[in-house]
């Protein structure tokens, strides 16, 4: 399925492209793509284990978990991200990114506080509470979205964008947390 038009590829391959500029693609592929598994039963039970577990958390405890994480990143012993990557949430994740056939580089499930609580793999930190991508969900309610720029990634040696959203348990309405997905845009165009 095509979705961008040529004058947008052309400027996706000459630099940046900024939020705004790939919003629609992003957003359509977001509403057809991705609401339909985005508020899983298995995802809020995750996020609200995390949230019950983290009651009174303190920053500095925040920033305790977030160091250990980093230190752990390309490590063989890793004790603080393996839980967040092999748990049930996990393997749902990764399933998405599975189906979703290559757009999909990857997906993060992160807490009322901002730490992740399951992800399709490791990412650099493991809290995103001072980012756009839980500040401009998590706290503004169920129909926050917020689009990252596409930006080339040396990794996958791709353009990729993130398209975060909050996440809501349906039962009551509530929002408990926050998700990012990993979107490569040359897939779309």
């Amino acid at each position: 399925m095509r979705f961008v038009s040529i004058a947008a590829i052309v400027a996706a391959l000459a630099g940046p492209v900024a939020a705004d500029d790939f919003a629609p693609v992003l957003s359509e592929y977001l509403e057809t793509e991705i609401r339909g598994w985005a508020n899983d039963p298995i995802l809020i039970a995750a996020i609200r284990a995390q949230n019950a577990r983290h009651t009174g958390i303190s920053a500095a405890e925040i920033d305790d978990l977030d160091r250990a994480w980093r230190a752990e990143v390309g490590q063989a012993d890793t004790p603080t991200i393996t839980p967040v990557i092999n748990n049930s949430a996990a393997d749902f994740l990764r399933a998405q990114v599975e189906a979703a056939g290559g757009t999909i580089s990857e997906v993060f499930v992160m807490d009322e506080h901002g730490l992740n609580v399951a992800a399709s793999a490791p990412t650099s930190d493991m809290w995103q509470g001072d980012e756009a991508k839980f500040t401009e969900t998590f706290p503004k309610g169920p129909n926050a979205t917020h689009f990252g720029d596409v930006e080339f990634d040396e990794s996958s040696q791709t353009f990729q964008g993130q398209i975060s959203i909050p996440i809501v348990d349906s039962a009551t309405g509530e929002v408990v947390g926050a998700m990012t997905i990993g979107v490569n845009a040359e897939a779309l165009m």
